[in-house]
């Protein structure tokens, strides 16, 4: 509860909130969508935990509180504005303004024509999954060619770590994704912005991840007493932090668009999928950070980062064909749940195996 309490007033109050905002049927979608988030934030909350255990305590704070702040208000309500504002040439006022007012029926276009605020976004998805699938592979591909002391499956991380000696070869294949994407699934006319968000991707993630490698180095370099090398300490958290935030966006693509197929509300979106569903992945967070899950389960790591690698090729392959939102929440459930269920296996056999050894070395002759 100490964990989870405040997630858990928070999602009461956003129910609340919605009921007065639009009664029962706007409650009811609060709901879809705090389940919806959160069910495709598992592998989102293991991995923010995996670099959160990098950061210090003051840092683990300011993610866990400015952090949310960004995720909740940024990505959940004026990320979807600002893509609006953006791709449409419109002002902020006149994206959230038809925002509000959608056309009747749930039509996408306004009586005179013009588009409305979710065909407006729906339109820019290709350039969206394009830039969040080419991060997200990137990443994938940058944890699964190098070589880690345990392995979750083995028969095919062992031979890509292998691979992985070749350099620069994550940035290579996830290229050749992208290319792939452009040229056989992305429409003619979506080509050319599908292979500019695609690289864009690329290059936002080797920036961040090389900035925070850097200074990373830096601070590991130092010896002795106080330096200007040492004092680089927050500069790793802070592009840590930044690092975190960009992952957060990419994780919450599929999310936001996938939140069009039930309303295009931006207040319940903001309430659904960011106070409900950014609130439960915070709290699951900090919960694998403080009870130390993913050294206890270590399995969960890889599975994270095979469910990362499903949900970019899921977003690649939506730049032109619909993919239905309940098939990534699922794909990721499975992996997380099959790397938690073969830590448990993996840990019992280690456990039987140390308590047959005990017997054996009570026999065995003392050496005095």
């Amino acid at each position: 509860m100490r964990i989870f309490g405040l997630s858990i007033l928070v999602t009461v109050l956003s129910l609340i909130a919605a009921l007065v905002y639009g009664g029962p049927t706007a409650l009811v979608l609060c709901a879809i969508l705090g389940i919806l988030e959160v069910s495709l934030s598992f592998d989102n909350a293991v991995i923010n935990a995996s670099i959160l255990q990098r950061m210090s305590e003051f840092w683990q704070r300011i993610f866990l509180t400015v952090g949310v702040v960004i995720a909740v208000f940024g990505m959940r309500l004026v990320f979807p504005l600002a893509i609006v504002w953006i791709t449409a040439g419109l002002s902020p006022t006149r994206a959230f303004d038809l925002a509000m007012n959608p056309p009747a029926d749930g039509a996408l276009t306004f009586p005179d024509g013009s588009a409305s605020y979710e065909k407006l976004l729906t339109d820019a998805h290709p350039q969206i999954a394009a830039f969040g699938g080419a991060f997200l592979l990137l990443l994938f591909f940058n944890f699964i060619l190098e070589e880690h002391e345990v392995t979750w499956l083995g028969w095919i991380e062992r031979p890509l770590a292998r691979l992985g000696k070749l350099d620069m070869l994550a940035v290579v294949l996830t290229l050749a994704g992208i290319v792939i994407a452009a040229e056989f699934i992305a429409h003619d006319d979506d080509r050319s912005t599908v292979l500019l968000a695609g690289i864009l991707g690329v290059i936002t993630y080797i920036l961040v991840d090389g900035l925070g490698s850097l200074f990373h180095t830096e601070e590991n370099s130092g010896e002795g007493g106080p330096s200007e090398v040492v004092k680089a300490t927050g500069k790793a958290a802070f592009f840590l932090f930044l690092y975190l935030e960009v992952l957060d966006a990419s994780f919450s693509f599929d999310g936001v668009i996938g939140a069009f197929a039930i309303t295009s509300d931006p207040i319940l979106i903001a309430l659904g999928l960011g106070l409900i569903g950014a609130m439960f992945v915070r709290s699951i967070t900090v919960y694998l950070v403080r009870k130390g899950t993913l050294s206890e389960y270590v399995y969960l790591e890889h599975g994270a980062f095979w469910a990362i690698g499903a949900l970019a090729v899921i977003l690649l392959i939506t730049i032109g064909v619909h993919v239905n939102e309940v098939i990534s929440g699922l794909v990721g459930v499975a992996f997380i749940g099959a790397a938690f269920i073969t830590s448990i296996i993996r840990n019992r056999r280690e456990e039987a195996e140390s308590d047959d050894a005990e017997p054996e070395l009570e026999k065995s002759p003392s050496l005095s």
